[in-house]
């Protein structure tokens, strides 16, 4: 709010003791809600069939069975899936009058005839059920009262509040706008590394080695061809990129056996920045395409043209069936992979995304994004054709650049159909809706469940 200078940082005294509320569930809905409402200036008490062994939660939240958390709040929040519900009707005497918030979203549409609120309201008799709702805020301080005085004139300027909690939180909210892409560091490290490694890699095999093997200079071929084989290249790994960390994320859950167990830190940093990396996925194929077009006009093609007009040459020309097939297929799946490309990058779009359901939004981000890797795998598979068996192919021993990059999207795309198979996708359904396997849990050092 730079129209408003320090609203961000009011000074009044907050001489109310924090409301207590209550979260039932510590799963990652129920952590960030519990990160939100700390950061607002509430004090929050967890819920949890194990106290003792719920994973790490933020810090000063408080975690006692659902009895005892029941018992101290008035507003409870339920952060479970309904099929878990059955713990609230043994709650019954502890839960009467209190008002609750419910957060959960079920897995399909019309899966219960009626709605979760209703069924709350009706299972355990509370004095109030709120459906699922969503906040917004950009505001922090220790009153109230100033905190309400500020919004309410935000509010009628037509801006977005987003209540970030306490006067702790001012740094935060001060240097939010000093910061330079935090979230692209990472993406465009892998994007640079990626195109300098295959430019050199190359022009090793394509430049060098017709200098020194032919004794051709084809050094021109840098600025338009080499680039136009690098670009493509890259895309087609960063989307992969996107892709491959939701698969291992997937594999780790099936081996523990829970969801409850945090990811390591640098699959939770890749996943976080999958947007950026789909992003920078499409500005290389845009190059790509931009290219492919130029490729016509250069001086080297119509110079070549013109040469042979001028010469009076002729080939006979024989008409192949099966190269014509591959050649239109080559072409044909490089649009489809263009537009469906372009269709992701679309929805990444505030303005686009927020108008989508969960629903769409998930439909578009997924199938399509898993449907847009095979389209463009495909394509890359049909420009090698017939040459991945040539012994002319190996330069120097070394493999064509369009042949390394089809690696990491040909893993993705078969972890990914093991993923899908009936036996795993249940699995793997039913431990992302709160199942544990059964047997020994321990907490290691870092306060992860391990499930043994």
């Amino acid at each position: 709010m730079k129209n408003m200078p320090h609203a961000h940082t009011l000074t009044h005294k907050n001489t109310h003791t924090p409301k207590l509320l209550c979260i039932f569930g510590t799963g990652d809905l129920g952590r960030s809600l519990g990160q939100r409402l700390l950061q607002t200036g509430y004090r929050v008490v967890y819920g949890s069939r194990r106290p003792q062994s719920c994973g790490p939660l933020p810090p000063g939240a408080q975690v006692l069975s659902h009895t005892e958390a029941a018992q101290l709040a008035s507003l409870i929040f339920i952060c479970v899936h309904r099929e878990h519900y059955d713990f609230l009707e043994t709650l019954a005497p502890q839960l009467k009058g209190k008002v609750f918030v419910d957060l959960s979203n079920n897995q399909k549409k019309d899966m219960y005839p009626d709605t979760n609120a209703e069924y709350l309201q009706s299972t355990v008799h509370l004095k109030t059920n709120i459906p699922t709702s969503h906040l917004q805020v950009f505001l922090c301080g220790d009153s109230a009262e100033a905190k309400q005085a500020v919004r309410e004139l935000a509010t009628r300027l037509g801006l977005s509040v987003l209540d970030r909690g306490s006067l702790s939180a001012a740094r935060e909210v001060e240097d939010f706008p000093l910061q330079l892409f935090p979230e692209w560091r990472l993406p465009l490290c892998i994007a640079t590394g990626l195109t300098a490694f295959f430019f050199f890699y190359l022009l090793i095999r394509d430049i060098i080695y017709a200098y020194v093997e032919q004794d051709k200079d084809i050094s021109f071929r840098i600025m338009v061809s080499l680039a136009n084989k690098v670009f493509p290249i890259v895309s087609l790994i960063m989307l992969s990129l996107c892709y491959l960390p939701g698969v291992m994320a997937a594999i780790l859950q099936l081996y523990r056996g829970t969801k409850y167990s945090r990811f390591p830190d640098w699959l939770d940093r890749w996943m976080l920045c999958r947007k950026q990396l789909g992003l920078l996925a499409l500005a290389l194929a845009f190059l790509h395409v931009l290219y492919t077009f130029i490729i016509p006009i250069r001086y080297a093609v119509r110079h070549k043209l013109i040469s042979t007009m001028k010469d009076n040459k002729s080939t006979p020309f024989y008409f192949d069936n099966t190269e014509a097939w591959a050649t239109d297929s080559f072409f044909v799946l490089g649009i489809m992979g263009f537009f469906l490309y372009f269709l992701l990058g679309l929805t990444s779009l505030p303005s686009v995304g927020g108008s989508l359901s969960w629903r769409e939004f998930t439909f578009v981000q997924s199938k399509l994004g898993h449907l847009t890797l095979i389209v463009c795998t495909a394509h890359g598979y049909i420009y090698g054709w017939n040459k991945f068996l040539k012994p002319s192919t190996y330069k120097w021993w070394t493999p064509p650049g369009y042949m390394l990059c089809l690696v990491v999207p040909s893993v993705v795309l078969v972890l990914k159909l093991l993923m899908v198979l009936p036996c795993v996708d249940r699995s793997l359904g039913r431990i992302r809706q709160g199942w544990e396997r059964t047997g020994k849990i321990a907490i290691n050092r870092n306060s992860q469940l391990i499930v043994s």
